[in-house]
């Protein structure tokens, strides 16, 4: 049976600041487009039926450069939707608010411009997943997107609430593996990369 590879894309300006990106098409920084071709031979290893990507060119791009070809472009894998928090720092919203604000625990509201739910997403990556297992028989799916909607998905692969995805990190330019021990989905690989 195959696995499930969810690859976060590499480094952009927002990324290395920490900047909220989720509907801004920033592209790849240099050591982004780098840190995605390093990936290639560790990739070309594995057995890829899919390849299903966000429609951000940071997603697409990644993908390219670590040797994957898209076969699907997914709405379902674009990046939690920061509303009104779009471009800024966790810090900047925690100074505004006066208290610690978290995207893993509270809303996602600014202004006129109110964010997705931890819910919403989750119902969107269970979608997704839904239809990687339908595929995992031929062999492995990869998922090129974004840090929040893949720490999510993997939540929702695990079995746990979307909030639970705060529990994995993914840094910009590396991937994890998504499997099954005894026939119960597991973590198999993360941070790789």
């Amino acid at each position: 049976m195959g696995e499930i590879l969810v690859l976060r894309h590499g480094a952009t300006e927002w990324s290395k600041s920490g900047q909220h990106t989720g509907v801004t098409d920033l592209p790849l920084l240099p050591e982004g487009e780098e840190r995605a071709r390093s990936l290639a031979p560790a990739l070309a290893e594995r057995h890829v039926v899919e390849v299903w990507t966000s429609p951000r060119q940071r997603a697409r791009r990644t993908a390219e450069l670590a040797g994957l070809t898209a076969t699907a472009v997914d709405e379902d894998l674009v990046e939690l939707d920061y509303g009104g928090y779009e471009g800024r720092t966790t810090a900047e919203i925690s100074e505004e608010l006066g208290r610690e604000w978290s995207v893993w625990r509270d809303p996602v509201v600014a202004g006129e411009t109110p964010g997705e739910t931890l819910e919403q997403v989750g119902e969107r990556v269970d979608r997704v997943l839904d239809r990687a297992r339908a595929r995992l028989d031929d062999g492995d799916v990869a998922l090129v997107a974004h840090g929040h909607v893949l720490r999510v998905l993997t939540a929702r692969w695990l079995g746990l609430e979307p909030a639970a995805g705060a529990l994995f990190a993914l840094p910009a330019g590396a991937y994890g593996v998504l499997g099954h021990e005894h026939a119960r989905p597991v973590l198999t690989g993360w941070g790789l990369g």
